[in-house]
């Protein structure tokens, strides 16, 4: 599936926002919120990810179309990402381990606050290396014939 490159940024300065709030209040829920936001958009697919459907329905509709698409798969790898990032943070505040829960909601807002300030996705750019070491995981496991 081909993607608006606009959407996923769109999404990761509501993220930007989202992450600060936490970072500023501590809240292990609305993190965990914004967890289930990034998996949404990482097992389900970009066209179900809540920010996204806020991007479709009010902010698309208002621009002229994208001067070209994007593939899913770089996108939703980084929500991925998100989401392990938010796991890890929400266990760490409602355990109260807060330094892990800081840690890894700030390395979350790093990367969400790269994409939508300057256009860089950090977990697209991953995306081919992960690509390349997983065909070489498979590869090396294949028996020869």
């Amino acid at each position: 599936m081909q993607v608006d490159p606009r959407g996923p940024r769109f999404g990761a300065t509501v993220t930007t926002v989202v992450l600060v709030a936490v970072l500023v209040t501590g809240s292990w829920a609305l993190l965990a919120a914004q967890a289930v936001v990034f998996a949404i958009g990482a097992f389900l697919g970009l066209r179900y990810a809540p920010y996204g459907l806020v991007f479709k329905a009010l902010i698309r509709p208002r621009l002229a179309p994208p001067a070209e698409l994007e593939d899913e798969a770089p996108p939703r790898f980084a929500q991925g990402v998100g989401f392990v990032f938010a796991v890890a943070g929400t266990a760490g505040y409602g355990t109260g381990i807060t330094w892990l829960g800081i840690g890894a909601t700030a390395l979350a807002l790093a990367a969400a606050f790269l994409n939508a300030a300057f256009g860089f996705c950090l977990g697209c750019e991953i995306y081919p290396l992960f690509r390349r070491i997983t065909a070489k995981i498979r590869s090396d496991r294949e028996v020869p014939a």
